[in-house]
């Protein structure tokens, strides 16, 4: 029997290789604020350099360090200093950051959200620290009202203009599980709908994969197709409290998953490793529901107070998010977050509004999840560099060849060649497979017809792979992958 090839194919009708995920404005600078050190003596560096940067020189700084972003536009790293010391700023410039001197430390900043957490703990709102404008970030959807309204607004006075911002949101938190196609569970309410974060491989060696704890929790087993068999098993499951994430284990100990990420249409980014997020760094966001997105990050450490599905007057917290401006829609619960050159950030857990109007959405660090569970970050045994093979899986355009999606055998996914089982995932471009590559196993995942909708074309009515609106197409959003492609 073929070995199951469980490629993280978390959704969405994306036309976009690695060798183009950046959609159109992605680099643009949304920070107004400037470091008030123009000296020029700032490192040029990418968003993941900067996190590291930022970690170290939080060692160093100590009590002095009050925060760090990175400036897109300028890709530089900018970093907040409460100490007047010029040695503490020495420091930091010769390290490659631009320095700004601001007026809250790190330690009053979460002395101020400790504040919210006593006496404003309220269903519908959140709070993260906000670097760029060195105060808390308050925020409360469109439930909060009267009473609650005021008195969240009373204990953000209390803290003082100085320390912390409310604003509005238009939507309502919320978890984003749905019904309908990526991972599904039934249960008994009917069938739930969440998307595979990132492929990992368990303490015990086993394959495994993380998504968001609210979905881990609602369901235990998990398919690939709606009304398929299960294939994968809750193996641990936070939420709320700290965190948001699920480990589960695929019941077939030989199940090969790539550390990959599908952004549809035949293309996939590899992962590379996990990282910690940058405010301020450009961030990419791929669902089951509405595909790939793309914004930036806006807040680290941030706690969201979700209203209980189970109780009425309850309310869900959970601590240590990472808050975004990028878009998310029922069902993307558990989706990657991740960066252009493949370093994995975060598992998709909620927020407020949608991919029309925009809104706050919030993800569990992928690194926190890692060491709550013991995995580790990678394939479950297929070839090790086996996927960028010669270069070919988005550089010479061969993978979207005529939908072969093994490449040219030197870029083979699988390393080993076997991705593409009998050639029945390649085809025709027809990633349904004509039954030998069917993923519900008795039937086309769409139910009526192949998955492409057309010839295998993934990206369902044409996208155009440089239009941010075809990257997601709420309309067509389901014609662009499953949850999990592959042969039996």
């Amino acid at each position: 029997m073929p070995k199951r090839k469980a490629a993280i194919a978390v959704g969405g009708v994306a036309a976009l290789g690695a060798a183009a995920l950046l959609l159109p404005n992605a680099n643009a600078s949304q920070d107004d604020n400037q470091a008030s050190d123009t000296t020029g003596s700032a490192k040029t560096l990418k968003a993941a350099d900067a996190s590291g940067l930022a970690a170290q020189l939080q060692k160093i700084l100590g009590d002095a360090f009050a925060g760090s972003y990175y400036d897109s536009g300028k890709q530089q790293l900018v970093v907040n200093v409460v100490s007047g010391d010029n040695n503490v700023i020495l420091q930091a410039k010769k390290a490659g950051a631009l320095v700004r001197q601001v007026e809250n430390s790190a330690a009053e900043l979460k002395a101020a959200a400790r504040t919210l957490k006593t006496k404003a703990t309220i269903p519908g709102t959140s709070w993260a620290v906000d670097p760029r404008t060195d105060k808390v970030l308050v925020t409360a959807d469109s439930t909060v009202t009267g009473a609650k309204w005021d008195r969240l607004q009373s204990t953000v006075k209390s803290l003082g203009a100085d320390m912390a911002t409310l604003k509005k949101s238009s939507g309502t938190f919320k978890t984003f599980v749905s019904g309908g196609d990526a991972i599904f569970s039934q249960v008994q309410g009917g069938n739930v709908r969440c998307s595979l974060g990132f492929n990992v491989t368990a303490s015990d060696g086993s394959p495994a994969f993380l998504t968001a704890g609210h979905c881990g929790v609602a369901a235990k087993d998990w398919s690939d197709s709606q009304n398929g068999r299960p294939i994968a098993t809750v193996d641990q499951a936070t939420f709320p409290g700290q965190g948001d994430f699920s480990l589960v284990k695929y019941n077939d100990p030989n199940t090969q998953a790539p550390s990959e990420v599908n952004v549809g249409n035949g293309r996939t980014v590899q992962i590379k490793q996990a990282a910690d997020a940058t405010v301020g760094a450009t961030v990419f966001r791929m669902g089951s529901t509405t595909g790939l997105h793309d914004g930036q990050v806006t807040g680290l450490d941030a706690t969201v107070n979700f209203q209980s599905e189970t109780d009425p007057n309850g309310v869900d917290t959970v601590t240590g998010l990472i808050q975004t401006n990028v878009c998310a829609e029922a069902g993307d619960s558990g989706g990657s977050l991740f960066t252009q050159d493949g370093s994995a950030l975060g598992l998709t857990s909620g927020g407020s509004g949608d991919c029309t109007n925009g809104g706050e959405t919030f993800f569990q660090p992928v690194t926190t999840a890692l060491q709550a569970t013991g995995a580790t970050l990678g394939d479950g045994g297929a070839g090790a560099g086996g996927q960028a093979g010669a270069g070919d899986q988005a550089g010479a355009g061969d993978q979207a060849g005529a939908g072969d999606q093994s490449g040219a055998g030197a870029g083979d996914q699988s390393g080993a060649g076997d991705q593409a089982g009998a050639g029945d995932q390649a085809g025709a471009g027809d990633q349904s497979g004509a039954g030998a590559g069917d993923q519900s196993g008795a039937g086309d995942q769409s139910g009526a017809g192949d998955e492409a909708g057309a010839g295998g074309d993934q990206i369902g009515g044409g996208a155009d792979p440089s239009a941010p609106s075809d990257a997601s197409g709420s309309g067509a959003a389901h014609d662009g992958s499953s949850s999990l492609t592959g042969t039996r």
